[in-house]
């Protein structure tokens, strides 16, 4: 075939040796030499996407030979990026943070309490009120322990409020909430209570009615009430707090923590430190020989003004355990800056 080539390309009045049928006059014998200028052309450049392993890129070599502008959006970089690279290793920075452990290490239940099975039988809930003492508070403790990015949230918001509604106009707002927060409390102790007859004029207040009507659904998985806005105190750590409710949700016996929003908190994290709360008081209930049972559960249960349904947040053992971790460097941070 080479020899061949080379003698058309060389010597082409030779041809008529190699070819030796006959032609009619009609015919044109030099069509057949077409085919020879292919042999003096210009060879096609290489198309280097061509050499690419078609089936495995094949959406990205299709969106790069498709388009002479280019079609790329922030979502199609990043799903191109994960098919040649991987995903991103988002796991480095959480081990990171999870590699600090506390100090002082104290288990979330107490395994030296003994629990008298009798003394569970009394129908009325633990009301302990709280003492004024130089013990601080969950609540303090949390907030100057708050991290820069949440501070910086806060802030920006409470900035954005006042450019709204100016100084004292904010401060009627922020006084207003806590205003609703102690009805709405006051209404479900109300609700627990079988003593109490104030029920029918809370629930019609309008201040408070679609806080009450948002957690009807709630109520209903909610029986045995143990103890309700009731002073807990560690007596390892020393810190002191206020629980709201501690009953069974579901069969389980849980803190119950009650919260007020205007938002949609569809998630626990939405809650910000709510669940580190729960979990220094389900500690504490623990440690405090008050309390004649100890309990692993915890309940966020995050109630809207509108009386949308609200929104309960289970912590089941493994998860209260995990902010209890959280909860003693807080505490830890907190007695290393007082």
């Amino acid at each position: 075939r080479m020899r061949f080539l080379q003698l058309l390309s060389r010597k082409p009045e030779k041809l008529e040796m190699l070819f030796q049928i006959p032609f009619n006059q009609n015919q044109f014998p030099h069509l057949c030499l077409a085919t020879s200028t292919c042999l003096y052309s210009k060879k096609k450049k290489p198309n280097g996407y061509e050499q690419v392993d078609q089936e495995k890129y094949n959406n990205l070599v299709c969106s790069v030979t498709s388009y002479k502008t280019s079609a790329q959006t922030p979502e199609t970089i990043l799903e191109e990026d994960n098919l040649l690279y991987g995903p991103p290793l988002k796991h480095s920075l959480q081990v990171k943070a999870e590699t600090k452990l506390p100090k002082n290490w104290v288990p979330l239940v107490n395994p030296n309490k003994r629990i008298s099975h009798l003394s569970m039988s009394s129908d009325l809930p633990m009301r302990i009120p709280l003492q004024r003492t130089k013990v601080p508070s969950v609540t303090r403790i949390l907030q100057q322990t708050i991290s820069p990015l949440q501070a910086f949230y806060l802030e920006r918001w409470k900035q954005k409020m006042i450019l709204e509604l100016g100084k004292d106009g904010f401060a009627e707002y922020t006084k207003n909430l806590f205003l609703q927060g102690e009805l709405f409390h006051a209404a479900l102790e109300s609700i627990f209570l079988p003593q109490e007859t104030s029920t029918k004029e809370q629930r019609e207040n309008a201040v408070i009615s679609g806080y009450l009507a948002s957690v009807e659904h709630v109520l209903e998985d909610i029986g045995e009430v143990k103890a309700l806005e009731s002073a807990v105190q560690h007596e390892t750590l020393q810190y002191l707090g206020l629980v709201d409710c501690v009953a069974k949700y579901r069969g389980q016996l849980c803190v119950i923590d009650w919260k007020t929003s205007e938002k949609p908190k569809p998630f626990l994290k939405n809650t910000f430190d709510n669940p580190l709360q729960v979990a220094a008081y389900i500690g504490a209930i623990n440690h405090d020989a008050n309390y004649d049972f100890q309990v692993r559960c915890g309940l966020v249960v995050v109630a809207y003004k509108d009386g949308s349904p609200a929104h309960p947040h289970f912590m089941a053992p493994d998860l209260c355990s995990q902010y209890w971790k959280k909860w003693l460097l807080r505490l830890e941070e907190y007695m290393d800056k007082n």
